[in-house]
């Protein structure tokens, strides 16, 4: 064989060997991970022909599959859309499962995760047509329509959370948007509506309870202010500090001022827990100087700033800065600066101090059900980590208690009912006007909710609110509709 031939056959050689890993990588490796892209259409058009499991709220469907006369066979739909959109997510044959849970567990709903394999070898063996789990879900169906209806028009996110379990109890975030105009099988219909909501400024599908653009958390942090102070053991909810009308800031020509104007109390000094009362900015800038940046982010982290979260959609995770100089700290203790929040992450702070400083674990889905509804997997309430002791938790929560009776959110009392909580008014762009915050819970000896909410800039109000005007209200709705008021 001359060696031209040679050379020939060893490029042919090594074409064939190539092209043999490469489909072998493809079609053994990277099998699932093709199998499970959301825009892979030969797997979406194989799911359509098995009916995708339902999702469940207090056993009513609040997305599931029904007979389609086309090729498809079957035909999403979400009986109350816009109320569970946030929740739900979207299933379309062109774009998808996407947002929610249809999009974080596609693979129980199409029948497709491993946990279902011996469920579908099953029904292969007696011949029945396989089909998706359901999902039972944690969510109140009264305290989702109370925060939806309490929130209206207004951009922003409602959280409520079961503080002894962890167990999301709401989760609304306005704009919603209607998924079944995502899910129809006339592609020109589908595709007009996903490039109108994509286009849409503001941002109809975007999730504000647990992702998109967080949020300035305002005074609703000067919780986690607190909480450092008390647990260093250096001063108590009676101890007297500085709460001058404006604090002179080291290392820069900024000061620090109170919404007012005015001094916090006599001769510009109050206690701890009157300063929490009435939100005294300067008395927190100087706290948390006073603590220090280290303890400062140290308390965040024990609350779970920063940690990773999936409930199971992913939750972009809250976040206080590395490096902290002194101005900079005394701006992050009132919640400004840089700290950025979830809804969600402020619920948890809520709830932690309600349930004596533990905090639990969010999750949405109680339990996966089979076809035949049977049980298949439930979750379980876990422990994440003791941010404050079970002391420092109950004076957090007299402390709060006096916000609630007679301080800056007033607006949440239920009659009849302890509550504790914490406004907020987050300034986060020149000229707008600010967020409005509120958190709490109740009952505060004893709490069964803890809800976290975030009107964006102040909503109706605008830059007349603050966040005992706007947000209290809503919490309170959300509340009542939990413990039966």
């Amino acid at each position: 064989m001359n060696a031209p031939i040679r050379r020939l056959f060893t490029v042919v050689a090594m074409l064939f060997a190539a092209l043999l890993v490469s489909s072998t990588y493809i079609q053994f490796v990277q099998a699932k991970e093709l199998q499970q892209r959301p825009d892979n259409r030969r797997t979406l058009l194989a799911t359509y022909g098995r009916e995708r499991g339902q999702v469940l709220v207090d056993g009513s469907a609040v997305a599931r599959s029904v007979p389609s006369n086309d090729e498809l066979k079957w035909l999403r739909t979400y009986p109350q859309a816009r109320l569970y959109s946030h929740v739900t997510g979207y299933y379309s044959f062109t774009y998808g499962a996407g947002g929610g849970l249809e999009g974080a567990e596609d693979p129980l709903l199409s029948g497709q995760s491993d946990k279902l394999f011996y469920r579908r070898v099953t029904d292969m063996l007696m011949g029945r047509q396989p089909s998706g789990a359901s999902l039972e879900l944690t969510i109140n169906p009264a305290a989702q329509k109370a925060a939806d209806e309490a929130l209206g028009n207004q951009r922003g996110a409602v959280v409520a959370l079961d503080p002894r379990t962890g167990a999301i109890l709401a989760l609304v975030s306005h704009p919603a948007y209607d998924p079944g105009q995502l899910s129809g099988h006339n592609q020109s219909t589908v595709a007009a509506a996903w490039k109108r909501l994509n286009a849409d400024p503001t941002r109809p599908m975007v999730d504000r309870a647990i992702a998109g653009d967080l949020y300035p958390p305002g005074s609703t942090f000067k919780i986690v202010t607190a909480a450092a102070a008390l647990s260093s053991g250096k001063w108590t909810e009676e101890s007297v500090i500085p709460g001058p009308a404006t604090l002179d800031l080291p290392q820069t020509t900024v000061n620090l001022p109170n919404d007012d104007h005015q001094p916090c109390g006599p001769g510009g000094k109050t206690t701890l827990l009157h300063a929490l009362q009435v939100s005294c900015n300067t008395a927190f800038g100087w706290l948390g100087m006073q603590v220090g940046a280290d303890d400062f982010r140290s308390q965040a982290a024990k609350f779970g700033v920063g940690d990773p979260l999936q409930v199971p959609m992913r939750v972009t995770p809250s976040s206080v800065p590395k490096t902290l100089n002194l101005p900079q700290l005394a701006q992050s203790a009132i919640g400004q600066y840089d700290v950025r929040v979830t809804p969600l992450q402020v619920a948890m702070i809520a709830a932690a101090v309600g349930n004596h400083g533990v905090v639990m674990k969010p999750y949405l889905v109680q339990s996966v059900r089979g076809s035949d509804l049977e049980v298949i997997e439930s979750t379980q309430p876990e422990q994440v980590s003791q941010a404050v002791t079970p002391e420092v938790a109950s004076a957090l929560t007299r402390m709060m208690e006096a916000v609630v009776e007679r301080g800056t959110g007033t607006a949440a009392q239920i009659p009849g009912v302890s509550v504790a909580g914490k406004t907020g008014t987050a300034q986060h762009a020149k000229g707008a006007a600010p967020h409005a915050w509120f958190t709490s819970f109740a009952p505060a000896d004893d709490p069964k909710v803890a809800v976290a909410v975030v009107v964006e800039d102040s909503g109706r109000l605008g830059s007349e609110a603050f966040g005992g005007r706007v947000a209290a209200p809503i919490a309170k709705k959300v509340m009542e509709a939990v413990i039966g008021r």
